[in-house]
């Protein structure tokens, strides 16, 4: 039975128990897939979106909150497993997709070249939601072949976490109070020595065990900073360069001096900063706000001389660069009801008008206006990573894979910098492996 039948017959058999049921059960339903976590325990019941924190908080209380403005409207929620597109992919494949997903700019690509998503720019105009009232970064994240294929909510990028009572410590603050960052590689690897002859700990934090994401938003970023088009051809990676080769030789200098946390996953690397073990964690805008609440605590290690977040520092003469990505909702590409639609366009407004909600998690807003409030620029540490929206630079929306590429570039940095390959050949592997996906899509 075809999902489209199996939502029909429900339908048919709500509007039967409306008439000997409760009355107040809702028209129509939406079906909203996401990731950014579960934590209903804390805020499956809050409408107040102000009071909500990090990611899940404020998307868990978006949702209830447009709930009780639109009583007609129930939002079927499902979380997923970062990043949930095995899971999307086999739903598309079985004829289930949900209405609404959430989806990186990035792998936008790969569902649009398979005309599985609807273009959004009737909708959005429907809505009175104008293309020119997004940031250029977002809108670009979502424009596939001059059609909008999401609506976006964020631009999205790595930074430097920074524990100030380690960098004092170690002799790297300036008088002004701000953190005394690197200009080349050279100079961090200096700085990285000093940091640990002073405070015998590591320099960074980062996850380096179960994951693939940093190492490839840190090869990138520091790729784009040596002017190195290393998508010039969409369908074919050129990474066998001396620019790459830099990149890797640095990592493995850090890797095998001890500047860098060990065999640390995701949440052992952040629990390892919030406990003062590390001078720096390499992670993403979304903890900011975490972060800075954390700083406010008293005694805890980002309360004991302060917490500051910045951009990655320039280590390489070209391009002032980092990479960047964005979150968006996209909409499945299925027969609906003039009412479904217009439901789903609710919702993508709500989202829309409540982007300064979302930018607290610490993304930088979509909405132009948003990014240039006062009340977002007030926000803690938002002016130190303003620089993002200008030097954010992502990989070409015409490069399919990006999600799977990901893995490939992790998993030969990992095995560069831990010794199990030499740096030419986890680099020859990456682009033969990275060239052998796209060429067979």
């Amino acid at each position: 039975m075809t999902y489209r039948l199996k939502k029909a017959l429900l339908g048919a058999f709500s509007v039967a128990a409306l008439s000997v049921a409760s009355p107040a059960l809702a028209d129509t339903t939406i079906d909203f897939q996401r990731f950014f976590g579960a934590c209903d325990a804390d805020w499956g019941d809050n409408t107040d979106v102000s009071a909500a924190v990090g990611e899940c908080g404020i998307i868990t209380s978006l949702v209830n909150k447009f709930e009780e403005e639109n009583p007609d409207i129930t939002v079927n929620v499902t979380t997923v497993e970062w990043p949930g597109y095995d899971q999307l992919t086999a739903q598309f494949a079985a004829g289930d997709p949900p209405d609404v997903v959430t989806i990186h700019q990035s792998v936008l690509g790969d569902y649009v070249s398979k005309n599985l998503l609807m273009p959004l720019n009737e909708l959005l105009e429907q809505q009175g939601i104008s293309p020119e009232s997004f940031t250029k970064a977002s809108l670009t994240g979502v424009t596939r072949d001059g059609e909008i294929y999401g609506l976006p909510i964020d631009n999205w990028s790595q930074l430097w976490h920074i524990n100030l009572a380690l960098f004092d410590e170690a002799g790297l603050v300036n008088e002004d109070g701000t953190p005394v960052l690197p200009t080349s590689a050279e100079e961090l690897l200096a700085q990285a020595e000093q940091f640990q002859e002073a405070t015998g700990k590591p320099y960074f934090t980062m996850p380096l065990a179960n994951e693939t994401a940093l190492y490839t938003r840190d090869f990138y970023t520091y790729l784009q900073q040596q002017d190195a088009d290393f998508f010039a051809d969409p369908t074919a990676i050129s990474i066998e360069t001396p620019e790459a080769k830099a990149v890797l030789e640095l990592y493995k200098t850090l890797y095998d001096e001890g500047y860098v946390t060990k065999d640390l996953d995701y949440g052992a690397s952040l629990n390892a900063f919030l406990a003062g073990d590390a001078g720096v964690h390499e992670g993403g805008t979304w903890v900011i706000g975490d972060y800075n609440a954390e700083s406010e605590k008293d005694g805890t290690a980002l309360n004991a001389g302060g917490y500051t977040v910045v951009p990655y520092p320039q280590l390489y003469s070209g391009t002032r660069s980092q990479y960047a990505d964005g979150h968006s909702l996209a909409v499945s590409r299925m027969d609906r009801s003039d009412e479904e639609e217009a439901a789903i366009g609710k919702f993508l407004k709500f989202i829309y008008d409540n982007d300064y909600d979302w930018a607290r998690t610490g993304h930088l807003p979509s909405v132009q206006a948003v990014l240039d409030s006062e009340e977002f620029r007030a926000l803690p540490h938002r002016e130190t990573v303003l620089e993002v929206a200008e030097i954010g630079t992502p990989v070409p929306g015409e490069v399919q894979r990006q999600f799977a590429i990901q893995d490939i570039i992790g998993q030969e940095m990992n095995a560069a910098m831990t010794g199990q390959k030499s740096i030419d050949d986890a680099l020859a592997d990456m682009q033969d492996r990275v060239n052998d996906l796209l060429r067979y899509l």
